[in-house]
């Protein structure tokens, strides 16, 4: 055995035992990181799964408060009809009846909801659907003469479009001024 060769031995056999001790470490290292990942995915589901649960809580529970405040327009619509059964007097039942509408609209205004009434206004196929055109000469040609069924819209959504009977020319004026 040459110098060469038995100097080798401890030298080898450090660095065997070091490389262990490196791979040791790095499997522990790698364990805890497998680890760590599988605690990050786990919450994530649980946020997913809380965050699933909470969108169906909203959709199952989104009109309660709507609900809520339309109980007492029903109270007071059925305390009107009652009204109306008891006295036959049409004055006190067409009063308690708009106090009711009146109830109801409010109740529909804090929820974000807005009458779409365009007596007076250019028409707007958006929030508009026209249903028939009538010569009006003391009103502006392409605006709203009648409204025969309100429109509505909930925070700038349209709901229902407003149906609408729109001016049109006099077509037998343009004749009389050429």
């Amino acid at each position: 055995i040459t110098d060469s060769e038995s100097a080798g031995a401890p030298v080898e056999e450090a660095s065997v035992e070091a490389l262990q001790e490196i791979m040791t470490d790095q499997v522990e290292e790698a364990e805890d990181l497998k680890d760590q990942a599988l605690r990050a995915q786990a919450e994530v589901e649980n946020s997913r799964r809380r965050a699933k649960r909470a969108v169906e809580d909203a959709h199952k529970y989104a009109l309660e408060r709507f609900t809520t405040q339309l109980l007492p327009v029903i109270d007071s619509f059925e305390r009107a009809v009652d009204v109306v059964k008891e006295l036959d007097d049409s004055s006190v039942s067409i009063e308690g009846l708009e106090l009711s509408l009146k109830l109801l609209f409010d109740v529909l205004e804090k929820s974000g909801v807005k009458v779409v009434d365009p007596v007076g206004e250019p028409f707007d196929p958006g929030f508009h659907e026209a249903i028939t055109m009538m010569v009006n000469p003391e009103m502006e040609p392409g605006s709203g003469m009648d409204v025969v069924q309100k429109g509505y819209v909930l925070n700038d959504r349209l709901v229902r479009a407003a149906k609408v009977v729109v001016v049109k020319e006099d077509d037998n004026a343009a004749d009389e001024s050429v």
